[in-house]
């Protein structure tokens, strides 16, 4: 597996694993707008968006941010593993991607929006793992700096 900025190349695989990832979660599957076109809502924004490949050139995972430069915080967004892939260190590859790259931004505080409900219970699990804490019902922080 490695994990590299995204490409559009990998756009219509992106959607189907995050689809698959949704579905898998008993969620309906619906489409984020900002995965129709990540390289405007994203890397034209100054922000980053990761995809992992496995072997066979194939997405296998996903995260993305958005950076609030003034504040010296970002907002996590699209963290997916393919649902037969987790519990296998991709999650925490990808996140500690984008965790290092903020430290090289200055960013102080990363922030992340879970949903609401019982549904989000491995993501929760995810992010307290990793060093996050809940400052509300349906979201989390870490501080960096």
């Amino acid at each position: 597996m490695k994990i590299m900025p995204f490409e559009d190349r990998f756009r219509d695989d992106l959607i189907f694993m995050i689809l698959e990832a949704k579905n898998a979660l008993g969620r309906v599957p619906g489409l984020n707008e900002d995965l129709l076109d990540i390289k405007s809502n994203y890397f034209d924004k100054g922000d980053m968006f990761w995809i992992a490949v496995d072997e066979s050139n194939r997405v296998v995972g996903s995260i993305g941010f958005h950076l609030d430069r003034n504040s010296g915080r970002a907002d996590l967004h699209r963290l997916f593993v393919k649902f037969n892939l987790k519990r296998q260190g991709i999650g925490t590859a990808l996140l500690s991607v984008a965790e290092s790259h903020l430290i090289s931004q200055n960013v102080k505080t990363i922030f992340v929006h879970l949903g609401n409900g019982d549904e989000w219970f491995e993501s929760r699990h995810f992010y307290t793992k990793h060093g996050y804490t809940e400052y509300s019902a349906d979201r989390m922080k870490k501080e960096i700096l």
